[in-house]
């Protein structure tokens, strides 16, 4: 059975064997939670990126979708880059958030990871209410199989967030 904790703090700073990115489709880094993990990662993640893109998806990585590099100078081995849906442009529907949860938590179990930590994903410039988001994402987590997976911390930055996401665990 996995631990599932909410704690507030820096998602560039985990020692968790992968942490999630709220990356964008074009993988190329952004604001807000995606800039501090490309620049906290160095020049080794966007290169990495560029590869992930050539190879795998020439197109941007779609909404829900998740896909996995290296961490570079970050303490966790690996970056799990998931693109969050955009409330602003429509995209609403939890099954999509509940997506970038699972499918990062699939392809963690695929790289074995013991440990993963997460961002609220969607709940910044993408615009979705951070209940919303701390709902949807607790019970996406609670509901996945986790194979291997010891550890799912969620990371929030603020005590706002933290706030949210720890009643959605007691709850």
């Amino acid at each position: 059975m996995s631990i599932i904790e909410a704690v507030e703090g820096d998602i560039t700073t985990q020692r968790t064997d992968a942490i999630v990115n709220a990356a964008n489709a074009s993988l190329f880094g952004g604001g807000g939670v995606d800039g501090a993990i490309h620049a906290a990662a160095g020049a080794g993640l966007l290169e990495a990126c560029r590869q992930v893109r050539h190879r795998s998806w020439p197109a941007g990585l779609p909404v829900g979708e998740a896909v996995a590099t290296e961490g570079f100078d970050l303490p966790a081995r690996w970056v799990i880059h998931t693109v969050g849906p955009n409330a602003h442009r429509g995209q609403t529907d939890p099954a999509l958030l509940a997506s970038c949860f699972t499918r990062s938590l699939d392809v963690a179990a695929e790289l074995s990871a013991q440990s993963v930590a997460f961002p609220a994903v969607s709940a910044g410039a993408y615009g979705w209410a951070a209940d919303d988001v701390a709902r949807i994402a607790v019970q996406a987590v609670r509901e996945h199989p986790k194979p291997g997976i010891e550890l799912v911390r969620l990371v929030l930055f603020g005590p706002r967030l933290y706030q949210t996401f720890s009643a959605a665990l007691s709850g």
